[in-house]
């Protein structure tokens, strides 16, 4: 049993060597396709292929104009690359706290959070461990301040927010395909988008700033996929609603098995559907947690040890985000990925149950 399992078999690797076989190996219609493909089933009108998720960020806010003097809105309870996309494209990161139960931006924090910098030129929600943000909510303050509304969907494939799928909520979404994801492409990302100027300029800064007519009229960088990584990510793509739906059904298992012990089992809200990236509980003694589970062989993962502001490259930031800081302390990951055997499910379901008092 692992942490995390990808399932690439026969279908990408008969992709794979048509796409070796043809010679175009990189610039070709895989990523035009893919991107296509992946725009329609977030019901958005562009797809942008990326080299990954951290670049689909960066990708992304500089197509959305947000650079040099700007703030950022965004959580300190994500990846590192959450921040860093803003620190790259020259802005400022400025974090709020976020929900308990579901650790995702508090929108009563963000608007506190905006109206202390004197406004706020963006903000950046990540759905962490595939649950999706407060969208409405962080619409509404976007829109009083005049910001930009980015999606971090890079652990959320599969999910939906009010019956709309996570991609098509914000002015932009960015998507990671690395191993670990509801669906790979070995390395890779995604920035989907219903503005087609934005789309344009996406295109342009992920290829040296290449305009339509070959012309470099922007300095851009390299941060395009190659036709190999897309044609994983269609075959990908064409399973995601059933690696979605076989998650669901394993933290299904673990929701009942939780009850009646003292972990706090991770939260659905009413109008969300969670696609269960990680299977996140949390436990006033983590250690003895991960030392139990350990005896049965459940292997288990801490995402995210240390918040952001707290991180060393972070030691500029003066913040007191206590949700975070506590969350950071007390979560802990279990497998619920869809490599998943009945067995496996069976041992972490006993686990989980040993613990009730």
């Amino acid at each position: 049993m692992s942490i995390a399992a990808p399932d690439v078999g026969e279908a990408e690797l008969r992709r794979i060597r048509s796409v070796l076989q043809s010679g175009q190996l990189s610039g070709g219609d895989e990523v035009d396709a893919f991107g296509d493909e992946f725009a329609t089933y977030c019901t958005v009108a562009y797809g942008v292929p990326t080299s990954n998720g951290t670049t689909a960020l960066h990708a992304a806010l500089e197509a959305l104009g947000v650079g040099d003097g700007d703030t950022v809105v965004t959580t300190p309870f994500s990846f590192v690359a959450t921040a860093n996309a803003i620190r790259h494209v020259g802005a400022t990161p400025v974090f709020a706290d976020v929900d308990p139960q579901t650790y995702n931006l508090d929108p009563a924090s963000v608007e506190t959070t905006a109206e202390a910098v004197d406004g706020v030129d963006a903000i950046l929600a990540v759905h962490l461990y595939g649950c999706p943000a407060p969208m409405a909510e962080l619409r509404a303050i976007a829109d009083r301040h005049d910001a930009v509304l980015i999606e971090d969907a890079a652990q959320a494939h599969g999910a939906t927010y009010r019956g709309d799928p996570v991609g098509s909520l914000g002015d932009a979404a960015c998507f990671s395909f690395y191993p670990t994801k509801n669906m790979t492409t070995g390395e890779g990302g995604m920035v989907v988008t219903d503005d087609g100027a934005v789309a344009d300029r996406l295109w342009q800064f992920i290829d040296h700033g290449r305009d339509g007519d070959g012309n470099h009229t922007t300095v851009g960088h390299n941060f395009r996929m190659t036709d190999v990584c897309a044609a994983i990510g269609r075959v990908q793509l064409e399973k995601l609603d059933e690696y979605v739906a076989a998650r669901r059904d394993h933290a299904a298992a673990f929701d009942d098995a939780v009850e009646d012990t003292d972990l706090v089992a991770p939260v659905e809200p009413d109008d969300c559907r969670h696609s269960y990236h990680q299977y996140t509980v949390r436990c006033a003694d983590r250690d003895a947690l991960r030392a139990h589970l350990d005896d049965y062989g459940v292997p288990s993962t801490v995402y995210y040890p240390t918040p952001i502001h707290e991180e060393p490259a972070y030691d500029d930031v003066d913040a007191s985000l206590p949700e975070a800081e506590r969350a950071a302390e007390e979560v802990l990951s279990l497998p619920v990925h869809p490599g998943l055997s009945s067995r496996d499910v069976r041992a972490i379901t006993l686990a989980l149950t040993e613990l009730r008092q």
